[in-house]
């Protein structure tokens, strides 16, 4: 490996925003900061920034554009860090908290400790794609539930109860229960909760089509009771490479499914699951 991707000369810490992202640049050896600045967020601005720059380690947070951002810093020859959000005390606890003040910290704290980031590794880019429908899958359930709620109590308020049926066919099963005086209020609804419904299926149909294409090892985790083609494909997309983790173990706790732990001295008290990691996942897992 070249010397200077192992020992970079300078660190820099790059806080990214929604128009622009602030860029602290220091002296690896010194400390000293060697440069302040602001940037645009687009790719043509980072790209020409850092492309012909010597490579740098560079620390970003976890968000909405670090994923980009990080394969296009890669891209250009340079060290990334991707820091995870959530345990940046320092950052979230600082009382002086400017987008300045979370670059410099950022810079520092790679310098001295990348641990001291909790770094992540985002996906690739086709992965990225690929949960982004099943994010898409995820939330237009969330919009049926909230329907089907609406409707269910806007005719418990008549006095009226609709049966108990599956999601997928509420808008044929409850159709014949609304009350005539709720039909007006109603009807498009009931329209719209079937609409969603077949656009769930046409995503289920595109998920389990890229599974068998892309994702051969998702039939050996379908072959595992309770586990149908979106919780292998979730979770194939999520740990991504599986060979990161040296044990099994280790997977449930980066999915949150372990106990918390807060052990002091000779008190070490059961605590419930640490919840952290992909939510979606480990709802689909638990």
């Amino acid at each position: 490996m070249d010397g200077s991707k192992e020992h970079p000369l300078m660190t820099a810490g790059l806080d990214l925003g929604d128009k622009y992202s602030y860029l602290c640049l220091i002296d690896t050896q010194s400390g000293e900061t060697l440069e302040e600045g602001r940037l645009l967020t687009t790719p043509e601005t980072l790209r020409r920034r850092f492309t012909s720059e010597r490579p740098l380690r560079i620390a970003i947070e976890t968000g909405t554009h670090s994923p980009w951002v990080s394969r296009l810093l890669e891209e250009c020859g340079h060290e990334v860090l991707v820091a995870n959000a959530r345990k940046l005390r320092l950052i979230y606890s600082n009382k002086q908290k400017t987008d300045e003040v979370d670059a410099e910290n950022l810079a520092r704290l790679a310098r001295v400790d990348p641990k001291l980031l909790y770094p992540v590794s985002h996906r690739g880019e086709d992965s990225q794609a690929h949960m982004a429908l099943i994010r898409s899958r995820q939330t237009l359930i969330g919009c049926r539930t909230q329907l089907v709620n609406h409707v269910r109590g806007t005719v418990k308020s008549f006095g009226a109860r609709l049966p108990k049926c599956p999601a997928r066919s509420f808008h044929k099963r409850a159709k014949e229960h609304i009350p005539e005086a709720l039909r007006p209020a109603l009807g498009a609804i009931l329209e719209q909760i079937g609409s969603l419904t077949e656009r769930i299926r046409e995503y289920d149909r595109e998920l389990e089509a890229i599974a068998k294409e892309s994702y051969p090892e998702t039939e050996l985790l379908k072959q595992l009771e309770g586990i149908g083609p979106l919780t292998a494909l979730t979770f194939v997309l999520t740990l991504e490479d599986p060979y990161r983790f040296e044990k099994s173990r280790s997977v449930e706790a980066y999915l949150g499914l372990v106990p918390a732990t807060k052990r002091s001295g000779d008190r070490d008290p059961q605590k419930r699951i640490s919840k952290e990691g992909d939510e979606m996942l480990r709802k689909l897992s638990w």
